[in-house]
Parts: C-alpha cells; sequence; structure tokens
C-alpha cells in the first residue's frame, strides 16, 4: 500500500475543566456508525494536520479550542483502505454545539465515563494515553 493509498485524516481529545476543577472529555456520537468518538474527520487537499484537527473540532462540536501537545497517531483499516489519524490533546473554548447529519450529539463526561463510553478500543486507548501525560 502506497502513501497515496492512505486516508488522512486528523482530529482532537477535547477536554475542558468542570466546575470543582474536575475534567471532562468531549465525545462526538455519529449517526451514520452509530458510535460515540473523540472529534476527527479527513483533511482537506494540502490541509496541515493540526489545522485540519482544529477545523474537524470546530465542526463537529461547535467549539473553538488551543491545540496542546500531540498524542499518538491511530492506524486502522477502514472501508477496506488504511487509514491514519493523528491527534492532539486541545483545550475547549467558547462556541455552541448544533447538530447535523454528521454528528447529532456531544456528551461531556468525566474521564473514566469517557472511557467506557467510547465505542472503538483505539479511542479508549487514545483517551488513556492523554490522561497519563
Amino acid at each position: 500500500m502506497t502513501g497515496a493509498d492512505v486516508v488522512r485524516a486528523a482530529g482532537c481529545v477535547l477536554w475542558r475543566g468542570a466546575p470543582g476543577g474536575a475534567l471532562e472529555i468531549c465525545l462526538v456520537h455519529r449517526p451514520k456508525y452509530d458510535d460515540w468518538s473523540h472529534p476527527k474527520g479527513k483533511l482537506k487537499r494540502g490541509e496541515e494536520a493540526l489545522a485540519g484537527a482544529v477545523r474537524e473540532v470546530l465542526e463537529e462540536t461547535g467549539r473553538h479550542c488551543v491545540p496542546g501537545a500531540p498524542l499518538p497517531t491511530v492506524r486502522y483499516v477502514a472501508k477496506g483502505r488504511q487509514k491514519e489519524v493523528r491527534y492532539w490533546s486541545a483545550e475547549a473554548q467558547g462556541g455552541t454545539f448544533t447538530p447535523t447529519d454528521e454528528v447529532d450529539k456531544i456528551a461531556w463526561l468525566p474521564p473514566d465515563e469517557a472511557l467506557t463510553h467510547l465505542t472503538h478500543p483505539q479511542d479508549q486507548a487514545l483517551l488513556r494515553t492523554f490522561l497519563t501525560r
């Protein structure tokens, strides 16, 4: 498989401070797949990964964000093609969620609840890595 065959995407583990100093993680629900995941999406032609990650967070959650440390790149096969998703941690800023056909719900959850809410093992592993940093 050549590099041209790889679907390139980017996203973030989006977080915010909750009252009392607790941490909350934002998960998105995609009705097409009926799954819960971190905000992410395919990069546009020529788009830098970090810019794409920030764009996807805004498109999927309605939130602006401040990107932080890079997180591990996740690789898996989707629809018969290799997919590579670069991730960053990102602190949520202002904005308002509006449901779309792509993302119909978001959830702000404490880390332990987010871990059990995530549908895919690679998303759970990514959140565990975020939490240890």
